[in-house]
Parts: C-alpha cells; sequence; structure tokens
C-alpha cells in the first residue's frame, strides 16, 4: 500500500490505532519558514478526543514529538518527521476480532487483501486515528496559506435530520474567526441544542449519526489549477476520500444543481465596486473547468454514521463459516462529524496548497 501524498507539500503517514505511534513526514516545506507550534497544538486538540458529549471515552492528548526537520521552531528545508504515541489503548477489546467482520468497517477487505497479516485493534492503518497525523500536516499547510492571504475554514453543516444554514457567496474573515473558537461550529447557533439532543440520542441507543461538514477556503486567487487530471476538484477529492468515513464529496450547490435550470444556478459575472470581477453567486464553488474562479472555493463533505456500535448485528465468523450475531466492545464516538472538522480543513489545506505553494 501507499502511504505518500502530494508534490509540493508531500506526505507520508505511518502506523496504526495501537501501534507504539503514528506518524508523519512533511517534504517541501520551504527552508526558513517559521512554525507557530501553538497554533499547530490547537489544531491537534481539536480532533482529539477528550471523553466529552460528542466524543468516545478514549482520551489522546495527541501531543507530538518533532524528530528532526526543525531548528528552533523555523523549517530546514528538510523533511519534518513527527510521532504521536499511542498511550490509552485497550487491544483486549479486540482480541474477538481476528475472524469476525464488524459492520460497515473494512475488516473483510483487509482479511482477503492482508490474509492474517493486518492489524485487526482499532482498525488497524484503516482507523480514524491515522487523521491526528494529517492535522499536524494540515496545520502547517494551513500557516503557510495564511502567509499567502488564504484562510481555510468549515463549519457543520448537518448532524442526522438538524441542518444549519451554508456559506454565503462572501464569506467575512468575522465569519471565519468565529467559526474557529466555537467548541460546536454552527452558522446558525440555533441549531447548537438540536445538534447536542441528536447525538446524545444516538450514544443512549448505543448507536450513531452521521452528517455533513461544509468547508470553505477563501483567498485563492483566479486561474489556478487545470482541466482534467490536476483539476481543483480532483485533487481535493482525491485527500478527502482518504479520510475515513467520508462518503460523498460536493462542489458548491452540487447535486442540488440537477434540479434546476441553467438559468436559475449560473454563476453571473460582474464588475465590482474595486472594478474586479465577481460572481453574484457561487453555485460552482469557487471552480469552473478544475480551474479557481477567485470565489471561495466551497465543498461539502458527507460523513456517516460511526461504524463502531453498541448494537447487537449480523455479522459472518470466516474461522467457523457461520452467520453469528455481534456486540462491539470498546469506546467509540456516536458522532465524528465534530471531530472530523479539523481534517477535513486539513485536507483542504493540502490539496490547496499544491496549486498556490512554492
Amino acid at each position: 500500500m501507499s502511504a505518500t501524498w502530494g508534490r509540493k507539500l508531500k506526505i507520508t503517514l505511518f502506523g496504526e490505532s495501537h501501534s507504539a505511534a503514528i506518524g508523519v513526514v512533511v517534504d517541501g516545506v520551504p527552508a526558513g519558514t517559521a512554525i507557530d507550534f501553538d497554533a499547530v497544538k490547537a489544531e491537534m486538540a481539536r480532533r482529539a478526543p477528550n471523553g466529552g458529549d460528542f466524543s468516545t471515552p478514549r482520551k489522546e492528548a495527541d501531543e507530538f514529538e518533532i524528530l528532526c526537520g526543525v531548528l528552533d521552531g523555523v523549517a530546514e528545508g528538510t523533511s519534518i518527521c513527527a510521532v504521536i504515541r499511542n498511550t490509552n489503548t485497550k487491544s483486549s477489546d479486540y482480541s474477538q476480532l481476528k475472524d469476525i467482520m464488524r459492520p460497515s468497517h473494512a475488516d473483510y477487505g483487509y482479511r482477503i487483501k492482508y490474509a492474517e497479516n493486518n492489524d485487526v485493534r482499532g482498525g488497524g492503518a484503516s482507523s480514524g486515528r491515522l487523521t491526528a497525523p494529517l492535522v499536524f500536516a494540515g496545520a502547517i499547510a494551513k500557516q503557510l496559506l495564511v502567509s499567502k492571504g488564504i484562510e481555510v475554514a468549515s463549519h457543520i453543516l448537518a448532524v442526522g435530520e438538524v441542518e444549519d444554514e451554508r456559506f454565503g457567496v462572501q464569506i467575512t474573515n468575522a465569519q471565519i474567526q468565529a467559526l474557529k473558537n466555537s467548541v460546536l461550529p454552527l452558522l446558525d447557533k440555533s441549531k447548537e441544542q438540536a445538534v447536542k439532543e441528536t447525538i446524545a440520542a444516538a450514544r443512549a441507543d448505543g448507536d450513531s449519526v452521521g452528517g455533513r461538514i461544509e468547508c470553505a477556503v477563501t483567498g485563492v486567487p483566479v486561474g489556478f489549477g487545470d482541466p482534467l487530471f490536476e483539476s481543483v476538484e480532483s485533487v481535493l477529492s482525491s485527500l478527502l476520500f482518504s479520510v475515513p468515513a467520508v462518503k460523498g464529496v460536493e462542489f458548491g450547490s452540487g447535486f442540488a444543481m440537477t434540479e434546476r435550470r441553467g438559468s436559475e444556478v449560473n454563476d453571473s459575472w460582474y464588475f465590482d465596486e474595486n472594478g474586479d470581477v465577481a460572481a453574484r453567486t457561487n453555485n460552482n464553488g469557487g471552480v469552473l473547468g478544475g480551474i479557481t474562479t477567485g470565489m471561495p472555493i466551497v465543498f461539502n463533505v458527507a460523513i456517516k454514521p460511526t461504524a463502531s456500535i453498541f448494537k447487537e448485528q449480523d455479522t459472518v465468523n470466516l474461522a467457523t463459516g457461520e452467520n453469528v450475531k455481534f456486540s462491539l466492545k470498546g469506546r467509540h464516538d456516536p458522532c465524528i462529524v465534530v471531530r472530523a472538522l479539523p481534517v477535513i480543513e486539513a485536507a483542504a489545506a493540502l490539496a490547496v496548497y499544491q496549486f498556490v505553494g512554492e
């Protein structure tokens, strides 16, 4: 398998959910780049499980150790390697899973592909635990983008049937900062209680609930990207679909446009008060023909309900050849949407840097 992605900023992930450590190698950070590691820690904390209402009881500080590539907080221009120790594992919870295939997990495909050589504990290499080093790399990419006037922000678009409002045509810095400082990032704060109740109800039932995340990248100039295989959408999607639990990606108004006429959804151009070309709407999510339009890049991702639930389910035992009942043990999130926000932002930052980076 390949665990390396990217060109201008290349990342290589390593480790499994219950191995001694997980980590990332980041290549391409320009020499002399000052890295704000307090900001990196803040991003890591957004993703880390904390035992709260929206999270698994498993607590991991996600403290990282820089092995090389940084001296006195400044990138040397060589590979940056960071490791995150797995300090709170309960591998015994997975002792029964060698032959029993968990519903909606990667177990069966991994078993066939790798025989009995894959690590089933915590999902092994397919675990959402591997998003921690992705967030580390994305936090660095975010800082590189900010130096170019580019910001990345996201909010909960939906949890279950509770829906937030969408980003507008213009996304302000005030909106971006408010989302960054929010424990439950919503544009419509009146939906907060309903979101909490939806997640709490799933947890109480031993079940889980999915949702959607809307992400915006502002400040990207017009003209970046290429048609066909290096389009902005295809590069972004290639990394977004590498995030566990992502089952769909939609740019702009996406599928809703199929129900409308062109005259209703075409993004018409005009000269703004500064004499710059702008669009009155952003139904295409800031990308046309694979190339940025100068409008915010806006997309949303579908996050499936956490596959790990405590309800009894039907599955198979490959060793005995029997249909069996399965009840999960361990510590799991009732809803992964909240913790996935910084992961989606990290993926967006890394992908956009492929176009605008040095």
